[in-house]
């Protein structure tokens, strides 16, 4: 994470976690002239739209005195969705054993991208099971880690 992306999760979190939810995760996009600042929440109990219209306003009047961001941007409050990244490492253990696709930030094995069973998460690194073998990774050489959802258990079959 950025210097600027850690500034917004001190500065943000605690609304957030004030409101009763869980800031799940945050993007930045600065762009010319306009920029996106995404935050996913999440709860227990789910995410409804009234849920993200009352943490938008909670957080724009945050963001309003704090003026961390420069220029014009919008602000999108929202689910972290059933493909969720994680972020944290209370994340990694929720989904421990859940599948999830791994992006990295450099080849390794041949592959940059890699899919398979996270199995464990110690901070520096996590391991995940590809095709019948346990692959370790380092945190520094992960760009990515995210749910791949389970289609055909959520429809029933």
């Amino acid at each position: 994470m950025t210097a600027r992306n850690d500034r917004l999760w001190e500065l943000l979190e605690p609304a957030v976690v004030g409101m009763g939810f869980e800031l799940s995760d945050l993007e930045l996009r600065l762009g010319r002239g306009h920029g996106l600042l995404r935050l996913f929440i999440d709860s227990a109990q789910g995410i409804t739209l009234e849920d993200c219209e009352q943490v938008s306003q909670q957080v724009s009047g945050v963001l309003d005195v704090a003026d961390p961001i420069p220029g014009h941007y919008s602000l999108e409050v929202s689910s972290p969705g059933l493909d969720r990244r994680l972020v944290k490492p209370a994340h990694f253990e929720r989904f421990m054993g859940a599948v999830v696709q791994v992006r990295l930030a450099r080849l390794v094995d041949g592959r940059r991208r890699v899919q398979g069973n996270l199995v464990a998460h110690d901070g520096e690194a996590i391991e995940v099971a590809i095709e019948g073998a346990t692959k370790r990774f380092a945190m520094a050489d992960v760009e990515m880690v995210r749910l791949v959802p389970d289609l055909q258990h959520l429809s029933g079959n």
